[in-house]
């Protein structure tokens, strides 16, 4: 497939697929997608006090797919102001090559050192890694249906490519193996709103809301793992 990096809306750059006219994030802006959909509606749902339930510092996170390490990267910045202890595991069946990696602008684009960037993506692949003392990382490359975790995670980033191009990684199959994969009351998140998505994952026993979506796109889905 034809690949070529390409600059989205907000100045940060991402992948775009030719073939399919599909991108790793949102043209209109990765790295507001991120911050909007993974960190405001994922992680700081989780880690920030309401009333109705106990704030958690300590948060173990699986990301669908790895891609380009933008969601990694911004979720371990994050973790450093939040003061909050990351476990991070990131699937990904098809790494991108070292060429691309070095095109990405995230570090610049968030006006950050990029030496952690750098680290996530140099270390290897199936161990876990410290990258910093509150952040660690496994980057596993295998196939979404061959997870099979129970009950290991607080949060799921759901970010694979569009139900429009590959529709076998939105299906209640899928959503069962996250169902399974979450803590009781874990949270997954995804820039998805399709109705499919939604009763795939009502489905399997999420309970599921709407949420305003990212710049570019009206609504996204938020689903819970009810204790």
């Amino acid at each position: 497939m034809n690949r070529k990096i390409i600059t989205t809306g907000d100045g940060s750059k991402t992948i775009h697929i030719e073939e399919w006219n599909e991108q790793y994030h949102s043209k209109h802006g990765a790295i507001q997608e991120a911050n909007h959909v993974f960190i405001k509606h994922g992680l700081h749902y989780l880690c920030l006090s309401d009333e109705s339930k106990e704030p958690l510092t300590n948060i173990s996170i699986l990301e669908i797919g790895f891609g380009t390490g933008l969601n990694t990267f911004i979720s371990l910045l994050e973790a450093k102001k939040l003061n909050l202890q990351l476990h991070y595991v990131g699937v990904e069946a098809y790494p991108i090559s070292v060429n691309e990696i070095n095109e990405l602008n995230y570090a610049e684009a968030l006006k950050v050192n990029d030496t952690l960037f750098s680290k996530i993506q140099e270390v290897s692949w199936e161990q876990q890694h410290e990258i910093t003392n509150y952040f660690s990382l496994t980057k596993q490359q295998k196939l979404f249906k061959d997870i099979s975790d129970i009950n290991a995670y607080n949060l799921i980033y759901f970010d694979a490519f569009g139900a429009r191009v590959q529709p076998e990684l939105w299906t209640e199959s899928i959503f069962k193996i996250m169902f399974d994969a979450l803590k009781p009351n874990g949270v997954l998140v995804t820039y998805s709103a399709k109705g499919s998505v939604r009763r795939a994952m009502q489905a399997v026993g999420f309970i599921v809301e709407r949420l305003e979506g990212p710049p570019g796109k009206r609504e996204m889905l938020r689903a819970i793992k009810n204790s």
